[in-house]
């Protein structure tokens, strides 16, 4: 996991999110190592991150709760961009749609470069990368498995 204060691997700490409004709770937790994310006060139902309004209820205002911090890849976009200005690598990075144990879907990149993509399927964990002192939500992806050989 990256230690808070160190430099990101990928972006510049301009880029550092605001830690206010409605996602503020997903900021103190994962400050705190901690990943919450939102579900509807009466029906648990996952909300996405700034959704208001439970789909299934009708209930408006969703309650924080910590949730486990792993997944599964539900989709990968490898990224081809320089910009010096913002970016800290030169090389191709990978954006990931985690599909997390709770329910949730979440767009992140990964904790640490990582040379060849995730695949569809593959599990991660959640660790954090740190901007501008600001920690989110990143992967972490396992290692592959070795193949056996008969």
């Amino acid at each position: 996991m990256s230690t808070p204060g160190a430099t990101d691997w990928l972006v510049v700490d301009d880029l550092a999110p605001s830690t206010g409004g409605t996602l503020a709770p997903l900021y103190a937790e994962a400050a705190d190592g901690r990943l919450a994310m939102p579900f509807c006060t009466a029906c648990a139902e996952p909300l996405e991150l700034e959704q208001l309004a439970c789909e299934r209820c009708g209930a408006i205002g969703p309650v924080w709760r910590p949730v486990e911090r792993a997944g599964v890849v539900h989709a990968v976009t490898t990224v081809h961009r320089r910009e010096p200005s913002l970016l800290r690598v030169d090389e191709p990075y990978h954006i990931l749609d985690v599909e997390l144990c709770s329910g949730h879907r979440l767009i992140m990149t990964t904790e640490q470069p990582e040379p060849a993509a995730p695949r569809i399927g593959d599990p991660v964990r959640i660790g954090f990368r740190h901007v501008g002192g600001v920690a989110i939500p990143a992967a972490i992806v396992a290692p592959p498995a070795k193949e056996e050989t008969t």
